[in-house]
């Protein structure tokens, strides 16, 4: 089982991260441009929720199937089938400043030829797309939680 951990330090509060982490609107600001999250039925993030993460690429659009296997307020686990098995689970953890993000990418590639092809070439594409969606993430939570603070 092949895993990538990213995780961030954010000024903001577990409740506005887990909302960019689990409102789609949110989602779409922080995701890479070329992945497109979908629900099958309508969006949710509860435990038994399905979604389809779709890369957009021409001609082929790999597509990950989904469904929320775990979840609590600061905390969100995807279990996925497709060209990937495995977890993406975002959990956030409090800090006396703000809170540290841990996003923890566990999976397998059954397709040897997949495998090799994504061992070979997305690997560290992969690693770094994952850590400059933590940091698109964070500034979007960092905004939200600066402008609550003064609308309150």
């Amino acid at each position: 089982m092949s895993q990538l951990k990213q995780s961030i330090d954010i000024n903001a509060s577990i409740d506005v991260i887990d909302r960019c982490i689990t409102d789609q609107t949110l989602m779409h600001r922080w995701l890479n441009p070329l992945l497109y999250c979908e629900p099958i039925g309508a969006w949710s993030t509860e435990i038994g929720s399905r979604s389809r993460f779709v890369i957009q690429i021409p001609l082929f659009k790999p597509t990950l199937h989904n469904v929320v296997i775990e979840r609590s307020p600061g905390l969100v686990v995807w279990e996925f089938q497709g060209f990937f098995h495995g977890h993406d689970r975002w959990e956030c953890q409090p800090r006396a400043q703000g809170t540290h993000l841990l996003n923890h990418f566990e999976f397998e590639i059954p397709n040897p030829v997949v495998r090799w092809g994504f061992n070979t070439f997305a690997f560290a594409l992969t690693q770094k797309d994952m850590q400059a969606q933590l940091h698109r993430l964070k500034r979007l939570a960092e905004v939200i939680e600066a402008q609550e603070r003064i609308d309150n």
